[in-house]
């Protein structure tokens, strides 16, 4: 299938270039960030050896709408999206930290629930919670942003003592964060789905807390579907999800777990076929509109002319 695994051009003014371990993010003129969401995919920190077809395109569409849907909550950081799989966006100075808020008990904070921690990142959790269980309300647990490796979780007490955030603009962040979060929800809603889990990063440009990167994506955030919940979890059943937690799901079931001496499963045809469909499903859910497949063009040929095309426009 036609997927981004990697990109390698070279666009007018160009002044830096990036690869995340999904993104490529070309740097203009020190002033925008043009960022292609390709079609590599990681899980426990490491990317794994086969793209996605079509997942660069899916998680690139769902930022643009939510970021679009959020733009009365406070600014991004976007200019343009040329491309279904990439963004033009202005450079920001990012904060050091991701603002993870969580309204039900999954994932990582289940994990470390389950071992019998009540706290995560100073935030506590009641005894007596099964996986899955709504929370009694959203709570924020932050991560470092690490360069390589994993980001760790970090209280907002160690954020403010270690000045990695003035508390002035933490305050900020969490109020952003909480009501982000409560516009993701309710939109989750209206689509028949719970928003689980999610995080949000943010920059500062011109003095001014800007959102940056992705929001409300199956990367960033986790959901259920709403039909059958209270149902499943009365019967201690998984949840029906949408979220990348299936692929971390079927990596553990096989060995892996991104730890030292471990090796990726193999990525079959057939398992490649199914996490793509699964994007495409959550787009669908989310977006509630049909996925538009991009003709069968050299992808690209097509990101690079569409991509020259957008920076032409620009001001600098």
């Amino acid at each position: 299938m036609n997927a981004i695994q990697e990109t390698n051009f070279n666009f007018e003014n160009q002044t830096a270039f990036y690869r995340g371990k999904v993104r490529d993010v070309y740097t203009i003129a020190n002033e925008y960030l043009a960022m292609v969401a390709s079609d590599r995919i990681s899980a426990f920190d490491v990317v794994l050896p086969r793209p996605i077809p079509y997942k660069g395109q899916v998680l690139n569409q769902i930022a643009a709408k939510f970021l679009k849907a959020t733009e009365d909550i406070l600014p991004n950081w976007v200019v343009s999206v040329p491309d279904p799989s990439v963004t033009i966006g202005m450079m920001c100075e990012p904060f050091k930290v991701e603002m993870v808020i969580r309204g039900y008990l999954s994932g990582h904070a289940w994990r470390e629930y389950s071992i019998g921690k009540r706290e995560v990142c100073g935030e506590a959790m009641p005894d007596g919670l099964k996986e899955n269980a709504k929370l009694p309300e959203p709570i924020i647990t932050p991560t470092t942003k690490a360069a390589v490796g994993h980001d760790e979780d970090i209280s907002r007490a160690a954020i403010l003592a270690k000045g990695i955030v003035s508390e002035e603009d933490y305050v900020q962040l969490e109020k952003y964060t909480k009501a982000l979060f409560q516009r993701g929800t309710e939109i989750a809603a209206e689509r028949g789905l719970i928003l689980v889990d999610t995080k949000y990063e943010f920059g500062k440009k011109d003095g001014k807390i800007v959102l940056i990167d992705e929001i409300h994506t199956p990367d960033s955030s986790r959901y259920f579907y709403a039909e059958g919940y209270e149902e499943r979890q009365a019967n201690d059943e998984p949840q029906k999800q949408l979220s990348k937690e299936f692929v971390r799901k079927w990596l553990i079931e096989n060995g892996f777990q991104g730890k030292d001496g471990q090796q990726v499963p193999e990525m079959t045809d057939e398992i490649i076929k199914s996490i793509s469909e699964r994007y495409i499903e959550l787009y669908e859910h989310i977006v509630g509109e049909e996925f538009v497949y991009p003709n069968q063009e050299d992808v690209l040929a097509r990101v690079e002319r569409n991509v020259s095309t957008a920076l032409k426009e620009l001001k600098y």
